[in-house]
């Protein structure tokens, strides 16, 4: 780090700083997850409408095929993990904590990985930033961060908004995941070359890298691969959570603040994830969909922690199996223990989005026991959006959704920064989430309601026209009739017809 980073560098005053438990799953080189026997692939892995099935059952695929396409303008295509045969199509149990079912192809795998044909770019550079759009959204790239968001969407955004940064989030501050760093340890040209491909499509001038400064063998690597390309910088940021947070990562990188209910492209800046990079390098380089990610098996529970390179739809038994599981774990966890869901059982595939899966010991899983509030204030210091938690908690204490909403509740992330410093143990962000699928639940009733409501308005006129229809023709029926009988009382006979004479006429 040079001088005048350390000078400059901004210390956010927000957030906490738990213990990361990064080590040693981060420094164990990076595996390859023997194939399973079976993937269960979701159509519902990105942000947006769920994809639709194209494949029958009985059919055989090969890797990377389309096996389910997008729909609606906000979604992203599925393809085949491995080659095999589509054994079934149908509800799983979603990884998710409420357990509920989703639809997803099963591929028995045949043991081939064979690949289906690909079509790589060797100059993506050449292309039209339309065209590498296009080819991102064909190969299903998301946002890897966690977000799932599109991809191309993003890249559509940002041009249409004249971006001009490109912020690469490598800050990964959840404690237990490492999959970002390994990606740039271990793949940093394919990060770096993925990145400036997504600088091109969206019309940036320059990128920042943000890392945390936890990561000093990520940064060097990042840099080795950075350095011929000076519009390219790397920026160790502190390691404090959660700076991985687009917004948090955006100021300290730029010192620009993202207002509420605005979108970072409005002030000319763009964020993807260093993963989602490297998956833009192999969708336009090699031509690969996204069918596999890099995922931190983590967790007291586990006997050989680390990273291993898993295909998507992978059960998350067979991931713990491989790291070796000691005993029951006390907890599973998909993503990050900030930020991340419990899973209901470890009968459930990754998704495109998984960072990670945490197998908690019973000690790890403790859940302290709640007290009342003593009006501390740790909550405000530690939120990273500036809110009063505590405010917006006893307001959905007594079920005022309206109040907390008035204090701020749409700009919560859900980071669970208030709870971790809560020293009476408040689920402060379970009573966030809950209020927030509450509020959407209602908006979801309300536009139901809207749309009856309208449809019930529509009805009633239709009948009101139809029957004023009926009755003006009826009634010019009647007068019809009623002249017709008139006409008849009247007396009202035809002329009779004139009589020739045909001598007459012949004189004529």
């Amino acid at each position: 780090m040079g001088i005048f980073e350390k000078i400059f560098r901004r210390h956010p005053h927000w957030g906490v700083h738990p213990d990361d438990h990064k080590l040693p799953a981060a420094d164990v080189p990076l595996r390859a997850l023997p194939l399973p026997e079976r993937l269960y692939v979701p159509m519902q892995q990105h942000v947006g409408g769920p994809a639709r099935p194209i494949v029958l059952v009985g059919q055989h695929v090969l890797k990377g095929q389309l096996i389910a396409e997008p729909q609606g303008n906000v979604s992203a295509p599925v393809h085949a993990p491995t080659s095999g045969e589509v054994s079934a199509i149908g509800e799983i149990t979603a990884p998710h904590p409420s357990g509920l079912a989703q639809l997803a192809v099963t591929i028995a795998a045949d043991g081939a990985d064979a690949w289906c044909e690909r079509l790589p770019v060797a100059d993506p550079f050449a292309l039209a930033p339309e065209e590498i759009a296009r080819r991102t959204a064909a190969a299903g790239v998301v946002g890897l961060g966690g977000a799932t968001f599109p991809a191309a969407v993003k890249f559509n955004l940002g041009r249409r908004l004249k971006v001009t940064t490109l912020i690469v989030n490598g800050g990964e501050c959840e404690p237990y995941l490492s999959s970002d760093d390994r990606i740039m340890r271990d793949r940093a040209d394919e990060v770096v070359d993925g990145l400036r491909i997504v600088m091109y499509a969206i019309g940036a001038r320059e990128a920042l890298v943000g890392i945390e400064d936890n990561k000093p063998r990520a940064i060097a690597a990042m840099r080795v691969a950075a350095a011929a390309f000076g519009n390219v910088h790397v920026r160790p940021v502190p390691a404090r959570y959660p700076m991985g947070s687009d917004k948090q990562l955006i100021q300290t990188l730029t010192g620009k603040e993202v207002p509420a209910d605005a979108r970072a492209a409005e002030v000319g800046v763009l964020v993807h994830n260093v993963s989602t990079c490297a998956a833009v390098h192999r969708a336009l380089r090699r031509g690969e969909p996204l069918v596999e990610r890099i995922v931190t098996l983590n967790g007291g529970a586990l006997t050989r922690p680390g990273n291993v390179l898993a295909p998507i739809g992978t059960p998350v038994v067979d991931l713990l199996r491989f790291a070796g599981v000691s005993g029951r774990p006390a907890r599973l966890v998909l993503g990050g223990p900030m930020m991340g869901i419990v899973l209901p059982h470890a009968r459930v595939p990754i998704v495109k989005g998984a960072s990670g899966i945490l197998a908690f010991d019973a000690a790890e899983a403790r859940t302290p026991v709640a007290g009342p509030c003593i009006r501390c204030g740790s909550c405000t210091r530690a939120c990273p959006m500036g809110l009063l938690p505590l405010e917006m908690a006893s307001r959905i204490g007594v079920d005022d959704l309206d109040g907390a909403t008035g204090f701020g509740l749409s700009d919560c992330i859900g980071c669970g920064c208030c709870a971790y410093v809560c020293p009476s143990h408040i689920p402060l962000v379970q009573y966030f989430s809950y209020a927030k699928g509450e509020l959407s639940a209602r908006e979801r009733s309300k536009l139901r309601n809207d749309a009856t409501r309208r449809l019930a308005d529509e009805r009633v006129a239709r009948l009101e026209r139809e029957a004023r229809d009926k009755a003006a023709a009826a009634a010019r029926r009647k007068a019809e009739r009623d002249a017709a009988k008139a006409a008849a009382a009247v007396g009202v006979r035809p002329l009779p017809e004139r009589v020739v004479n045909p001598a007459s006429e012949a004189a004529t």
